[in-house]
């Protein structure tokens, strides 16, 4: 049952120019934004918060774009730069400025963090625990979302569910290929902790044959369908909306939700981005940031019940198809909820047993090491 998908040399190009187009609109390692000029001359707000441009952190796009519509819940968003920097109102009262700046990744919101060009962001739970063991002093204040990963193989593969996915990888004469973006995304992580809780064998070792799986780093969401696309992988594991676009686009399809993952129901509500402040923002501009995450839990809100209207208002921000932001299946919340809290624990475990930890978080369970992580209060 080995399934090799063949590509026409003009399939080929054809394909290819599609990923490079949607991964150029989809801005997920291509924004110019940040890396000189803008990351550093943003200091003049009170509030400078990072997000990146994918629709997990939808919350942050609806706030602006709705703006003034949300001043019946009290706290809303009055536009200074549209798109780029707010008043933030509460109450009826201007409590702070905020300025809002794109981010490529998880990794680089972790290193404007450290350097104090942000103070308040929304990126991957995994790297905001790597910034906060390496000595940036920071917390966790909640999740923005759960979910919103899949597995993705060529258009036509015939692969659906778990079940033909795991037929289709023992029937396999050599390793399967799946590629990730990065080595603590979310979407790598729950993979391989589905794939270790089945006894299906993985390894980053090309050279290591008998396993079941062979994990390519990619290093970019912008190389996810380029590379299925070229036959450098035969799969890829990426967060939304990369699996809707591709679908929409024709360069690959869904295999599975990775909440299908074994054991079932293990994996439902697992966490993925985050907000997360600077302990100096929390301990001067408590007002301010509660102002901020009450408006999110409002944005979150409308994002679940107006899936259809939330979806459009992303496509256009990040330049998307609508159709494939409706596709999406991620759920916002700014609730730590128990499973979410279970799941933040293993991802703690993971990154200890991939030993990327060297100070504050080393060998350490979860609640252990709580109040160095989280600060749960504004929600």
């Amino acid at each position: 049952m080995n399934m090799k998908i063949h590509l026409t040399r003009r399939d080929f190009i054809k394909k290819t120019s599609y990923a490079t187009t949607c991964a150029a609109l989809c801005g997920c390692g291509v924004i110019p934004l940040i890396g000189g000029k803008q990351a550093h001359a943003r200091r003049g707000s009170d509030i400078n918060c990072s997000y990146i441009f994918v629709d997990h952190q939808a919350p942050i796009m609806v706030a602006m774009y709705k703006g003034e519509e949300f001043s019946d819940s009290g706290t809303y968003l009055k536009p200074v730069i549209d798109k780029q920097k707010y008043k933030l109102v509460s109450g009826g009262v201007d409590i702070t400025d905020i300025e809002f700046i794109v981010t490529k990744s998880g990794s680089e919101a972790a290193t404007l963090f450290a350097q104090r060009h942000i103070n308040l962001g929304s990126y991957s739970l995994p790297a905001a625990m790597v910034g906060i063991d390496t000595g940036t002093p920071m917390k966790i204040l909640g999740p923005v979302h759960t979910e919103g990963l899949a597995l993705v193989f060529p258009t036509g593969s015939g692969i659906h569910g778990w079940n033909n996915f795991l037929s289709y990888v023992k029937n396999y004469q050599e390793p399967v290929k799946i590629g990730y973006h990065s080595p603590t995304s979310a979407p790598k992580m729950v993979f391989e902790g589905g794939l270790h809780r089945a006894g299906i064998k993985f390894t980053s070792d090309a050279t290591d044959l008998s396993a079941d799986i062979l994990m390519v780093d990619l290093r970019s969401t912008a190389s996810l369908s380029p590379a299925l696309i070229s036959r450098q992988v035969d799969g890829w594991v990426g967060p939304s909306p990369h699996p809707q676009v591709a679908e929409h686009m024709g360069t690959g399809e869904i295999v599975l939700d990775l909440r299908e993952l074994p054991p079932q129901g293990y994996w439902h509500d697992f966490p993925c981005c985050i907000f997360a402040a600077s302990d100096s923002l929390i301990s001067s501009k408590r007002e301010a940031v509660q102002g901020f995450m009450t408006l999110m839990k409002t944005a979150a809100d409308f994002c679940n019940n107006n899936p259809d209207e939330s979806a459009t208002i992303i496509a256009d921000w990040i330049g998307i198809p609508a159709e494939a932001a409706k596709m999406s299946t991620v759920v916002f919340t700014t609730y730590p909820s128990e499973n979410w809290q279970r799941g933040a624990g293993i991802y703690l475990d993971v990154l200890n047993d991939m030993d990327i930890f060297n100070n504050k978080l080393k060998g350490n369970k979860l609640d252990q090491v709580k109040d160095i992580l989280f600060d749960f209060s504004f929600v």
